[in-house]
């Protein structure tokens, strides 16, 4: 990741290990690649990738808005689904659901749900092609 005046650039570079695999790197990180056509249980292919990048930009977003907005929690989880369509080959839609430990109120949290959808990078680069949809709620303690 470079900052060239106000702008962010990224980096990522891929090898082909074999034909079950290849390996990302960017900066001092790798992220094993599913390209294997019969497909590696050990890999992310690439639509899970995607999916991967979204929460992760969602919870960097979370990150990110807790400190400015003041909003006090213990944790989150995010868990997404895709649907691919076969023609042409893409992502139909994306679902998901952000889990966030808190005991803040339902607006409080409504907002924090706001920010993360208007200010995620990959978020906004998906969204404008695929049905993405979801919420966000608390987690549900047991009583």
């Amino acid at each position: 990741m470079k900052s060239e005046g106000k702008k962010l650039t990224f980096h990522v570079e891929a090898v082909r290990l074999d034909e079950h695999g290849s390996l990302a790197r960017c900066k001092s990180a790798e992220i094993r690649l599913d390209t294997d056509m019969a497909g590696n249980a050990d890999a992310f292919n690439p639509a899970e990738l995607l999916l991967a990048a979204i929460t992760a930009c969602m919870i960097k977003g979370i990150e990110r808005v807790t400190p400015i907005l003041k909003f006090s929690l213990r944790g989150v989880t995010v868990s997404i689904q895709g649907v691919r369509q076969d023609v042409p080959p893409r992502l139909e839609s994306i679902t998901y659901e952000i889990v966030v430990d808190t005991d803040e109120s339902d607006q409080r949290l409504e907002l924090l749900h706001d920010n993360v959808k208007k200010f995620g990078t990959v978020f906004n680069t998906v969204a404008p092609g695929t049905d993405l949809t979801g919420v966000m709620q608390r987690t549900q303690n047991e009583i």
